[in-house]
């Protein structure tokens, strides 16, 4: 039995980073059928998957913003579909099942940076100036 404070497996990222690749692949297909999902473009950033690799939770988010609401519920809606797709695509002894989330990481890093650009902050972050010396005038012999 591992500690706690040991890094996880590399099973489970192997794992969800194969059912992120297959979930890209069904929706890159165009095979599903919902209206709330045909007409939406979305970026699948990452899937963490459970230590027994039996539940996934993918996080997703829509190409040029927009309201995830309605995105969500449809793939709530479209999940048993996804799961029969990714149990076929992905060798596993169980399909997991999946639970999306909307994925802020880039509603973050785009704060982030808006603040690293604000002009007070900005100025603490450049390199200190070197103070310019004066030049010393050579001496004149008399």
């Amino acid at each position: 039995m591992r500690a706690r404070d040991e890094r996880p497996s590399q099973r489970p990222l192997r794992v969800g980073e194969a059912v992120r690749h297959a979930l890209v692949e069904v929706f890159a297909r165009g095979h599903i059928r919902d209206p709330d999902l045909a007409a939406v473009m979305l970026t699948i950033s990452e899937v963490r998957m459970s230590p027994d690799l039996r539940h996934a939770t993918v996080f997703v988010t829509q190409l040029g913003g927009g309201e995830m609401a309605p995105v969500l519920k449809a793939l709530k809606r479209a999940g048993p579909y996804l799961r029969g797709e990714v149990a076929r695509l992905v060798d596993l002894r169980y399909a997991p099942d999946l639970h999306f989330q909307a994925d802020t990481s880039f509603e973050v890093a785009g704060r982030i940076s808006d603040v690293l650009m604000r002009p007070e902050v900005r100025r603490d972050l450049e390199p200190p100036q070197k103070p310019k010396r004066a030049r010393r005038k050579p001496a004149r012999d008399s």
